[in-house]
């Protein structure tokens, strides 16, 4: 049988099914919420300051760390170089013997804390600068004047020729650490080690140096290569202690002489003046009564983090109040002709300490090897602003919720 739709009935019927249909779709499916795009953050920072980049009319901080709203500050680009640095300190983190509620400055810390704020940076800031204001505080030091104005240094690997065996030329010993002594009692400063023989004849000797400033410059910088001019073999001398005598900075040795006149109190400039006058170097060195200790090792430049230095981002630090394993964002000092012309954002981690290194004013950065690394040490001795990074009370909660 032909059954044949008038066209009025198809026409009513899919008006009814266009209805059915209408009324029982699925539930409209939301698109994943996208997260807002990344917010490139200033990476300079002009401040009006003088030549060394002291702020001028800053205001006392009334205490050691105070937070600084993101709105003032910025950050650097996040590069390959950064992120390894940042994998690095890690490791230092879990080197470091930190405790749990340790004080630092007005802060109370925690190992959490930090490792926490390594996180961040990797998992959130590294795609997103943005996430800094979000999931981070940012606590600016008081500085060396308790105005904000910490006073940047920098430090190298130098490299020395040595030999393992005194000879006419290579006369000065380099010593290792006398446990024995240490365990009796108190070390012997530098003036009756270096002056008067102290350790003589305990076979403590690593090599001998043919300038006792080279060795001086080598205990300043933590550690240094040598190379063996009687054997050919290049060996990495690092810290093995110190003797735990204050440690004066024979500078000052200059600065308290009316009658010595010296243009340049650079270790460079120090050490133009003493080879002209040699029979000054005793007096000089021994001003400094501190006296450091190596032991032989080979590979990279590590410091007291046990992770290798990375030029322009490990820093010696006083861990009292900048922990080995915490991140710290510096106004860093842009330097032209000796003078500040600005300041750049930069991350510096502290991955080693110094006996010169003291209080919550004072970053010494890392600067290479040689004398590559010497001659951009030696132009670093300005001011710049400096913050440590930590979480927000409910960062934790943020991330579990990923």
């Amino acid at each position: 049988m032909n059954f044949r739709l008038r066209p009025a009935v198809v026409l009513t019927l899919l008006v009814v099914l266009g209805i059915t249909f209408h009324n029982f779709t699925l539930p409209p499916q939301h698109e994943p919420s996208k997260a807002p795009p990344s917010t490139d953050l200033p990476t300079t920072m002009v401040l009006n300051t003088n030549r060394y980049g002291k702020v001028h009319n800053a205001h006392l901080q009334s205490e050691v760390f105070m937070k600084t709203d993101w709105k003032e500050l910025g950050f650097p680009k996040f590069d390959e170089e950064l992120e390894l640095a940042l994998r690095n300190q890690l490791r230092v983190l879990e080197n470091s013997n930190f405790k749990d509620g340790q004080k630092v400055g007005n802060l109370r810390l925690t190992y959490g804390q930090l490792k926490e704020t390594l996180e961040i940076l990797l998992q959130r800031v590294k795609d997103d600068p943005g996430a800094l204001s979000q999931y981070l505080n940012a606590y600016q030091a008081w500085g060396a004047d308790r105005k904000g104005n910490t006073y940047f240094t920098g430090y190298f690997t130098p490299v020395m020729e040595v030999s393992s065996v005194p000879t006419e030329k290579y006369k000065y010993p380099i010593y290792a650490y006398p446990k024995g002594l240490a365990a009796e009692g108190k070390l012997p400063t530098r003036a009756e080690i270096d002056g008067e023989g102290a350790l003589k004849g305990m076979g403590l000797e690593l090599a001998y140096a043919s300038n006792p400033l080279d060795i001086y410059i080598m205990q300043l910088q933590g550690s240094g290569y040598v190379k063996f001019v009687d054997t050919g073999v290049q060996r990495l001398f690092r810290y093995a202690g110190e003797n735990r005598h204050p440690y004066r900075n024979i500078q000052r040795f200059f600065q308290y002489r009316d009658d010595i006149r010296i243009g340049n109190l650079s270790l460079s400039g120090i050490n133009r003046y003493l080879k002209q006058n040699p029979g000054m170097i005793d007096s000089v060195l021994f001003f400094n009564p501190s006296y450091t200790f190596f032991t032989q090792s080979s590979g990279l430049v590590k410091g007291a983090g046990m992770v290798p230095l990375m030029e322009g981002i490990s820093v010696a630090a006083d861990d009292n109040y900048f922990p080995l394993g915490s991140v710290l964002l510096a106004a860093f000092p842009v330097i032209e002709n000796g003078v500040v012309i600005r300041h750049e954002f930069k991350v510096l981690l502290p991955q080693d300490v110094g006996g010169a290194i003291r209080g919550a004013g004072h970053l010494d950065v890392y600067c290479g090897i040689g004398k590559k690394g010497q001659r951009k040490a030696s132009s670093i001795h300005h001011y710049g602003q400096l913050w440590l990074l930590l979480p927000k009370d409910d960062t934790r909660v943020a991330l579990n919720e990923q």
